[in-house]
């Protein structure tokens, strides 16, 4: 086969599985095997849940690296790069490194057929591996039980929320999705829960597995302090009680307190300094991500956020509440979420929304949208592109007034993209 570059790859990685989803652990743990990738590194992370998986797994590989060791850290979906899926002590893989991954899982597969994202997975197992990394962190992408990345046996699983999404694969209630969430748990090993609200089959696994669970407002949490500042509090490494002061932070308090819990459920430590600089300084782009822009010669702020459930469109209204302005929706959404679900804690936060379809087959149409915001009483306008509403939003909006930009990972891309295109100066 002729050399290929990443795009050509990522092109061949969506014809050569007859389904996008295909769960199930045989043929992706065979070529793992073949690979010599189950073991990626000494110490190994895996993240599960509805909501906040990105943010946990970006703040544990930042506690990683100010501690010292060389990590890796594997998430997705992407924003605007694949390379965004994979990085290892803090930087996106490059593209040549991926294409060499995906060559050699290419010639090790054989005849077994894998899906995008089972190329993705090993790939990123193959990098970490190769690089000689002390610690690797895993996001799960669905579910946790038949998921890809649950072939690696780690050392801590982290579970964040458990709520309804992908009900085709994971069913309709709490209780199935949690027992598909349980599946990353590991016999004896330790679990760090920042769900307070355990169905029965995931409590069963626990029971099953015997498996020391740290649990959100019980073993670790975090209270509200001043000026900004909050308090984290846990068990370290030595089962010692920890109380920490952290300064002003970009990602949800619950997933960087969860984080820090793991952290220290895998044996590690540093100084409390340490600890608060790496929260400070984990990142996630789209998630809570304030943005500014000079617009018709002033300043104005965007917040994007891929919030894209019920649960996650709660959090974001508890957020924009906690901060009161007038503030004015851009919306687009896929067509198999719930709608109505993510409309009910937002209601009558807006002074107006702004949809538009999304760039994708699986967008949900711009006109549907519209006529389920009016029928809940929202002023709703329709666009044919996000830039175009962000635009308009923008133009017919108070300086003052705040811009959010959410519903989906492709929502936010495309405002990231158009947000690019502006360059930081006037229109």
């Amino acid at each position: 086969m002729a050399e290929l570059g990443l795009a050509d790859w990522l092109a061949r990685l969506e014809r050569l599985h007859p389904a996008e989803i295909d769960m199930g652990l045989d043929r992706v743990a065979e070529v793992a095997t073949r690979l010599q990738v189950l073991d990626p590194a000494p110490l190994v992370f895996t993240v599960t849940g509805t909501n906040g998986k990105g943010s946990t797994c970006a703040a544990l590989d930042s506690l990683l690296r100010h501690a010292g060791r060389r990590s890796g850290c594997y998430s997705s979906p992407h924003l605007i790069a694949y390379n965004e899926r994979v990085s290892i002590d803090g930087q996106p893989v490059s593209d040549a490194d991926l294409c060499a991954a995906f060559a050699a899982i290419d010639q090790a597969r054989g005849d077994i057929s894998l899906t995008y994202f089972e190329f993705g997975t090993l790939a990123a197992l193959w990098l970490f591996k190769r690089a000689g990394l002390d610690a690797v962190v895993l996001e799960v992408g669905l579910g946790g039980r038949l998921d890809a990345v649950n072939v690696i046996d780690a050392h801590v699983a982290v579970v964040t929320s458990i709520g309804l999404d992908h009900s085709d694969y994971l069913g309709d209630s709490r209780d199935s999705v949690g027992y598909e969430k349980a599946g990353i748990l590991r016999h004896g090993r330790p679990l760090v829960c920042s769900e307070t609200d355990l169905p029965p089959r995931f409590l069963e696994q626990v029971r099953l597995l015997d498996v020391s669970t740290l649990q959100r407002g019980r073993d670790y949490g975090w209270t509200d302090g001043s000026d900004g500042h909050w308090r984290l509090f846990g068990l370290d490494a030595a089962q010692t009680r920890r109380d920490i002061s952290v300064a002003p932070v970009r990602l949800p308090r619950d997933n960087l307190s969860s984080a820090v819990q793991a952290f220290w459920a895998a044996g590690l430590d540093m100084p409390d300094e340490q600890i608060a600089a790496a929260l400070v300084a984990a990142f996630v782009p789209g998630r809570l991500d304030r943005r500014s822009l000079q617009w018709g010669g002033r300043a104005r702020e965007l917040l994007l956020d891929v919030g894209h459930n019920p649960q996650a469109a709660g959090f974001l209204a508890a957020h924009l509440a906690a901060a009161p302005a007038r503030q004015h929706a851009v919306f687009g959404l896929l067509a198999d979420k719930d709608l109505d679900g993510i409309l009910q804690p937002l209601r009558g936060q807006f002074g107006s929304w702004a949809v538009a379809p999304l760039p994708t087959p699986r967008s949900r149409d711009a006109q549907s949208l519209a006529a389920q915001l009016d029928e809940a009483g929202e002023r709703t306008r329709i666009f044919t592109t996000i830039g175009e509403a962000i635009a308009w939003q923008l133009d017919h909006s108070a300086a003052d007034e705040k811009i959010v930009v959410f519903g989906s990972f492709f929502c936010v891309a495309e405002a990231i993209l158009w947000l690019n295109k502006q360059s930081g100066g006037d229109r």
